[in-house]
């Protein structure tokens, strides 16, 4: 059987559309939230199985890497979060870099050498790589509208994977990527699919324009931390709120403190746009944190360990 894994973010969807269109085929699909990371953890495999995993960090799924590896599974990983020490498999194929300024659909873009750079650079924008997206789309000769809807829909895509559940979202992604998966462009998707993309901007644009009243619970000139209410509105756009925020403010360093089911909260990190480092390390001091260097979370904030996430995350940027 054949299984992929994939995060339910633009860069998740995109980079798993790009290697479908390459190579179709029929495929059980496993991804959740943009925060359901440990996809691998209860993943049943059987021996020569073939599992792509993608914009999953290997780090935080190292057990579950390790049981589908040791269950006779055959596993392509491809992915920029963190990683740690990469393991040595006869049945492991990895395309990992953790560089900040790269994305899982990106990597899958050079390894296909170009054949669907619309997707990734879809994927980029809505990973907050403008700078790489538009580089890339300089090759493709798009309009300027064009490349408007291309970077609307990947912010859109990424917005609508934050959420505390599933019901949180506008579209489920796997059910996003089956709308998308038959299109070789992005373009031709909008064009055929109007109903789920106005939906999208339109919710992202709601959502927004609430969290942009939302004023700093904590602000100097090198860092910003916003705690936003207890609403499916707020845990939705908590992660493009701090990409707005950091696009904003280049030199200041963003936290974005949203309410989760737990009891706790839920962070996203955004480092500073002029040094994207460090919200990975800050992020996985602690418990059930991580991410990359540019841009990381904290999935379970405990409401006692707030205070302290505060002083540590304006420690690092100060």
């Amino acid at each position: 059987m054949r299984i992929d894994v994939f995060n339910g973010d633009a860069d998740g969807i995109c980079a798993l559309i790009q290697l479908r269109l390459d190579k179709p085929c029929e495929s059980k699909l496993v991804t959740g939230t943009k925060r359901d990371i440990l996809l691998l953890e209860k993943l049943p495999v059987e021996n020569d199985d073939e599992v792509t995993v993608l914009d999953i960090s290997l780090e935080t799924n190292r057990q579950g890497l390790a049981r589908i590896l040791d269950a006779g599974a055959h596993v392509f990983y491809v992915d920029h979060h963190q990683s740690g020490a990469i393991p040595m498999h006869s049945r492991l194929t990895t395309l990992i870099d953790i560089n900040s300024n790269v994305c899982t659909s990106l990597l899958v873009n050079g390894l296909l050498r170009g054949k669907y750079s619309e997707w990734a650079v879809t994927a980029a924008f809505g990973d907050n790589l403008t700078q790489q997206a538009q580089q890339l789309a300089l090759s493709l000769k798009l309009s300027d509208a064009d490349l408007s809807n291309l970077k609307e829909l990947g912010q859109c895509l990424n917005y609508n994977s934050y959420g505390g559940t599933i019901s949180d979202l506008h579209f489920a992604p796997d059910l996003l990527y089956r709308e998308m998966v038959g299109y070789p462009s992005p373009l031709e998707f909008i064009k055929d699919n109007q109903y789920i993309y106005q939906k999208l901007l339109a919710g992202y644009q709601d959502d927004m324009a609430q969290a942009l009243k939302t004023k700093a619970e904590f602000s100097s000139n090198l860092v910003g931390v916003y705690i936003l209410p207890d609403e499916a509105w707020a845990r939705r756009v908590s992660g493009v709120f701090g990409n707005v925020l950091a696009n904003q403010n280049p030199s200041r360093a963003h936290a974005v403190v949203s309410y989760n089911a737990q009891g706790g909260f839920q962070v996203s990190v955004r480092a500073p746009q002029i040094n994207k480092n460090g919200a990975d390390e800050l992020c996985s001091a602690f418990p059930t944190g991580g991410g990359r260097k540019s841009a990381a979370g904290i999935n379970h904030l405990s409401v006692e360990q707030l205070p302290a996430f505060i002083r540590a995350f304006a420690e690092k940027y100060n």
